[in-house]
């Protein structure tokens, strides 16, 4: 993470946000955040990260998130492939104690065989179903996921099933696709944020 990032940690309502294959954290969904006054950190999945063997990029963030962002009331933020790299780095962890959001999460091999043909295996496509079924997946503390009903990226039984035995909330979005709709994701992120602030400030008392 960049001295600059750092800096904007130490100001305080940061967030940690991944975005999907080729995002950027200032733009779409972090724009939105950085909307709503928030420091959005977190590693674009662009350049000299995304050339990096996934091992890798997955040990960065499993030590973003125990270095940066380990209090009840830090804040966690993924949508698509982001979701999948935070998905590993957790395999790297004790369960996350922070919340966390998972927007249209990738979670294994998908495909789009009744229309365009087009799929696509990530790496190590079996390994979080196995760990959900063998009960020895580290679920987050907080986590709920949000997925289209029409979204074959992220499957929304292929999520049911990872997310089922890890007791983690699956709320299917009616006619969405991967790209869930502006005003239903603004409404998420406003009732969210209200609930993480809160987790914040009793966080921070404690601390104190």
């Amino acid at each position: 993470m960049s001295d600059h990032d750092l800096r904007l940690l130490s100001m305080g309502k940061s967030i940690y946000y991944l975005p999907g294959h080729g995002g950027h954290i200032h733009t779409g969904l972090g724009e939105e955040l950085t909307r709503r006054g928030l420091n959005v950190v977190g590693r674009e999945t662009v350049g000299d990260f995304r050339r990096l063997p996934f091992q890798e990029q997955i040990e960065l963030v499993a030590d973003d998130l125990k270095t940066l962002f380990w209090r009840e009331g830090d804040q966690v933020i993924c949508n698509s492939f982001g979701c999948y790299l935070f998905l590993h780095a957790q395999t790297l962890l004790p369960s996350y104690v922070g919340r966390v959001l998972l927007l249209s999460p990738i979670v294994g091999q998908f495909s789009d065989d009744e229309n365009s043909g087009l799929g696509f295996i990530p790496p190590r496509a079996e390994r979080l179903s196995e760990l959900a079924e063998s009960g020895t997946y580290p679920v987050p503390s907080h986590c709920e996921i949000h997925v289209g009903e029409l979204d074959w990226q992220s499957n929304p039984t292929n999520v049911r099933k990872f997310a089922g035995p890890l007791g983690i909330k699956v709320t299917v979005v009616p006619e969405g696709g991967h790209m869930l709709d502006k005003n239903y994701v603004a409404g998420l992120l406003d009732r969210w944020l209200s609930e993480s602030q809160s987790e914040q400030m009793r966080s921070n008392h404690y601390d104190n």
